[in-house]
């Protein structure tokens, strides 16, 4: 039976966990031929993904890379003989629901690979839940394999040092036939207090921009229709190898087929020093969404401080001025944040401001939770008194969500009656969604013979403050 390959000392622990299970799972591993047509002996791995987009491309690599070494991948949980959860930190809620995973799991007594942010952001956590699953970072998901091979053979392996490997051109499982997720770097620049996600993923390391380009005229050759550009941060892409997103976009749109791109989340920080550049790309390439993620997580400039954020209210609402001036249709989403420590009355009126001045077309709010080991959270234990009121938090919390509905539907009442082109991306039961030029959702309402990735016309009927409702038209 194979096993984990020799690392260094800090980078793997072994722990023999061989139960009668497991072992008749190993017997089948090892009889297993990945070249033979007889698949009733392959093992399968029951996966799960959360997360943002770039974890969503971990997890269709690690199932891409277990299917190419010949395990199979279970259609439903009973059937996998090992689970695999690629986890998310970045929020309170979100990780109270990867314990609720885990402890499910746990119960199973099969083999547990926790891999994703949270094992590295807070591995005592994890282990607490369960100390003898294998461990697997976001930046060492090239030992997949490995550690899937040896957690079935009971041994535990723990992998959370990040390693060299790029997380481009590797073998993959589409979530989505149609859409084609291409990471373009890990980690960030930035210093945010609050940001747990920077603890997992560390410093920036950009990619190659050939190896970018070689992956996505892959995948539009395979069929895909959007490309999605992502990273922890994508206004830093290019900064330490002498490039840029501007000059990345430039060259993504010189490539040839049908396809359109969405630029993932960038921080406002970054934008100034290219936006000319940028608006003239968004505003003249037919290839790119006329779709702008940008977080500004507070109005107020003494919380933006305090937060480490790199910007201010100003250079955001002049980003947001400079790219509607030129693409009055583009879609612009943002992130707030409410509650953050020392949070004042005045403080929370400058975003409502804020937000009723750029009237962002999307708007993700959350609560503010300290994540274990960031400096935020460090702060609030020594000053709890800093801390808004749980019922204050939630009272701007209601305030919040009743301006974000009336101006995102505000936002999208401009539409009702336009005409023109989708990209169905998704198929899902009763509902059949596309996306138009400006990555509108457009739900539609006569839904016959509709394939995903397929391009149809519509007419904007209705609108809800989610999304538009259209009609097919010849």
């Amino acid at each position: 039976m194979p096993v984990a390959r020799s690392l260094k000392p800090d980078l793997i622990e072994s722990i023999s966990l061989l139960d009668r299970r497991r072992k008749e799972d190993l017997s089948k591993l090892s009889r297993y031929d990945p070249g033979s047509a007889d698949e009733i002996d392959r093992p399968k791995v029951w996966i799960e993904g959360y997360g943002c987009t770039a974890s969503m491309a971990d997890y269709e690599m690690i199932t891409g890379m277990l299917k190419n070494a010949g395990f199979g991948i279970a259609s439903k949980e009973e059937e996998g003989s090992l689970n695999l959860i690629v986890t998310c930190s970045v929020k309170d809620a979100t990780e109270h629901r990867m314990v609720h995973r885990i402890k499910r799991f746990t119960k199973s007594h099969k083999p547990l690979v926790v891999a994703g942010c949270l094992p590295k952001a807070d591995r005592s956590r994890v282990e607490h839940l369960n100390p003898v699953a294998s461990l697997m970072g976001p930046q060492s998901i090239d030992m997949t394999v490995e550690i899937v091979r040896s957690a079935l053979s009971g041994q535990r392996v723990i992998a959370l040092e990040d390693s060299s490997f790029e997380k481009v051109n590797i073998p993959r499982v589409r979530i989505n036939p149609a859409v084609s997720i291409v990471e373009i770097a890990s980690g960030c620049m930035s210093k945010c207090t609050f940001c747990q996600t920077k603890l997992a993923k560390g410093w920036l390391k950009s990619y190659r921009m050939g190896d970018i380009l070689r992956q996505i005229r892959a995948d539009v050759a395979g069929g895909c229709k959007e490309v999605w550009l992502t990273s922890t941060d994508n206004g830093c892409y290019g900064k330490d190898i002498g490039s840029d997103l501007a000059e990345l976009l430039e060259t993504c749109s010189m490539l040839e087929g049908d396809f359109k791109i969405r630029v993932g989340m960038m921080n406002p920080m970054y934008l100034p020093s290219m936006v000319d550049r940028m608006i003239e790309l968004f505003a003249t390439s037919d290839k790119i969404f006329k779709f702008l993620h940008i977080p500004v997580q507070s109005g107020s400039d003494r919380i933006l401080n305090k937060m480490k954020r790199g910007h201010t209210a100003k250079s955001f609402k002049d980003i947001v001025r400079a790219f509607r001036e030129r693409i009055k249709e583009i879609t612009i989403a943002t992130d707030i944040i409410v509650g953050y420590p020392s949070e004042t009355d005045d403080d929370f009126e400058e975003t409502l401001s804020l937000l009723q001045e750029t009237e962002p077309d999307v708007i993700n709010s959350s609560r503010y939770s300290p994540r274990p080991g960031t400096e935020a959270a460090r702060a609030g234990r020594e000053d709890r008194a800093d801390y808004p009121s749980i019922s204050l938090v939630k009272k701007r919390s209601e305030k919040l969500h009743r301006l974000s509905r009336d101006i995102t539907k505000s936002r999208n009442s401009f539409w009702k009656g336009w005409t023109g082109e989708i990209i169905i991306d998704e198929i899902g039961g009763t509902v059949v969604q596309g996306r138009n030029f400006a990555y509108k959702p457009v739900v539609v309402l006569n839904r016959d013979r509709l394939s995903l990735g397929s391009k149809i016309f519509v007419r904007i009927e209705d609108f809800s403050n989610y999304s538009l409702k259209g009609v097919a038209i010849s």
